[in-house]
């Protein structure tokens, strides 16, 4: 192909996937092409664009596009997906990423030919108190926590077929003035949870680091689990602990790397 052409790599954090672009190849409306490239039949497919920008304060400055063109404060997996391509390039144990929500520091915990896991320090969360909203499927409660990034964490005792609407419905809910990120969790231990996610902008997802982060610390404040916890979805398994601050641990896998033409 003689076209014009955008080199991109693509990479997995437990099924969240994302596409990580050099900023140097972004197009003017970067909202339009990024829905286009995450398109999953006539674009590349993924969750999410990770713009990378040089960064005077850190390593690289990562600046998320959903999959539908909103910009979004930060992504967990997309942050390490980030790390494992800075990783990917040359040899280092340290990786820090300027996200919207702040620098996140991530350390390589180990490496295995193209996954690589990481542990992130993502701050300290705000919790804040459990209150109740109105849908049309009846009253949900659930417990506002923010990463730098806002969350709605609903304890459940089972999933329902059909939880991705009432999610939905959550998500755009006229309490969340911007939107929300929805987490449904099931207490399975007191180390160990079960979650799904509805993410703002992108809707459902196999894993969210910001969320498991979020329905970890949801846990932990309301007593049902304690840190570190293990988070399952459908994508796999991030462990979370809270120490003062949030400290995020998963893989991310480098999946393949191409050109999209444009």
């Amino acid at each position: 192909m003689n076209g014009p052409a955008i080199p991109f790599t693509k990479a997995s954090a437990c099924g969240n996937d994302f596409l990580i672009i050099d900023g140097m190849h972004a197009p003017p409306d970067l909202s339009q092409f990024s829905r286009r490239i995450c398109d999953r039949h006539n674009g590349i497919g993924a969750d999410g664009v990770e713009w990378l920008f040089p960064a005077q304060d850190a390593d690289i400055r990562a600046r998320l596009i959903n999959a539908d063109g909103s910009e979004a404060e930060i992504s967990g997996n997309g942050t390490r997906c980030v790390a494992a391509y800075i990783c990917s390039q040359a040899p280092r144990e340290h990786v820090n990423v300027r996200t919207g929500a702040g620098i996140k520091n991530c350390v390589l915990t180990s490496r295995s030919e193209t996954t690589f896991e990481f542990e992130i320090a993502m701050g300290e969360p705000q919790v804040g108190d459990e209150f109740p909203i109105k849908v049309a499927f009846g009253e949900v409660r659930g417990t506002p926590v923010s990463m730098g990034n806002p969350h709605y964490v609903v304890f459940v005792d089972d999933f329902a077929p059909g939880w991705q609407a009432e999610a939905a419905e959550i998500g755009k809910h006229h309490d969340f003035k911007y939107g929300i990120n929805v987490e449904l969790v099931r207490i399975a231990d007191a180390e160990t949870i079960e979650t799904r996610f509805f993410e703002r902008g992108v809707g459902e997802t196999q894993s969210s680091g910001t969320g498991s982060c979020a329905a970890a610390v949801a846990s932990i404040f309301h007593k049902r689990a304690q840190s570190p916890v293990r988070v399952h979805a459908s994508g796999g398994v991030q462990t979370v602990r809270w120490d003062g601050e949030v400290f995020l641990r998963g893989p991310a896998q480098i999946i393949c790397q191409g050109e999209f033409f444009i």
